[in-house]
């Protein structure tokens, strides 16, 4: 992206911020001096605002969001304006206990996903850290079967043209995040079996995570730290391990925060302190 295409995009968002702004204002039966005076922000700034002038800084905004009633995800986001149905069911959804929001997943996949769980059976596709055996078993398992093997991050490499550390350092994690997404729907959409092996990361994207739980039979392959960091050392990778002296505990932490989506997968298969073929039997099981 060069730098008039950037300002372009910075100009296009401040003009949908504004109009966000103006519509729930409209929505509320809120004039401008209202919300002016409910948000300890200037009249004369919220006029900017709304026109698309006024890069308005966060904390500010969030005091517009909290005078209307509205979460500030419903203003910065940069998607279309959520449809009314939806917002009213985020807003249920929002009081249910964590268990009750796993058993409202279901009773949905149950409702609105018969028609693709057939599909679902077909495509496998492997979560988990890296070093959790995605590739090694993944590729045993689609020559048994005799479908494709297909590595995500390949694909997003052949999407791009360039390796996954140069689309981090030149176009940032959003980009990537794109090509993911794109990568994946091309991928359900060229293969009705395969087995897919994704980055460890993906379960952080909520959209392109829920695209994948809903068009793949998935499954979790999990290992302990010591497996994780031992088996990517083996493959001749020191990144891990340079520069810094505190990499396991790091280590810890992201399987602990990914645990709770991690868990989200159609089957479970522990992979710590067994050979590959120990592995591989357990997993045909759990897609049995």
């Amino acid at each position: 992206m060069d730098v008039r295409e950037g300002k372009d995009d910075e100009e296009a968002y401040l003009r949908l911020l504004g109009e966000r702004v103006r519509e729930a204002r409209a929505r509320r039966g809120m004039t401008r001096k209202i919300l002016a005076r409910d948000s300890a922000v200037s009249e004369r700034y919220l006029a900017q605002l709304e026109v698309g002038h006024g890069n308005i800084s966060i904390i500010l905004l969030r005091q517009i969001a909290q005078a209307m009633g509205l979460p500030l995800a419903d203003l910065v986001g940069d998607g279309p304006e959520r449809p009314v149905e939806l917002s009213l069911l985020i807003q249920t959804l929002e009081r249910l206990s964590p268990a009750e929001l796993a058993q409202a997943r279901h009773l949905l996949a149950d409702t609105f996903g018969a028609a693709n769980e057939e599909g679902r059976r077909h495509r496998i596709a492997l979560i988990g850290l890296r070093g959790a055996g995605k590739t090694t078993l993944g590729r045993r398992l689609a020559t048994e079967r005799g479908i494709p093997f297909i590595e995500l991050d390949r694909e997003i490499e052949r999407e791009s043209g360039i390796e996954l550390g140069e689309i981090f350092a030149l176009y940032g994690q959003p980009a990537f995040r794109r090509f993911e997404r794109r990568c994946l729907e091309a991928v359900i959409g060229r293969h009705k079996s395969a087995v897919i092996a994704t980055g460890g990361s993906l379960v952080s994207e909520p959209g392109t995570f829920g695209l994948l739980l809903a068009a793949c039979f998935t499954v979790w392959l999990k290992a302990a730290p010591e497996d994780h960091m031992g088996r990517v050392l083996a493959q001749g990778d020191t990144r891990p391990m340079a520069e810094n002296a505190e990499a396991m505990d790091d280590l810890r932490r992201i399987l602990a925060g990914r645990d709770a989506l991690y868990s989200k997968a159609d089957a479970v298969v522990d992979t710590a302190g067994k050979t590959v073929e120990q592995s591989l039997a357990e997993l045909k099981t759990a897609i049995a």
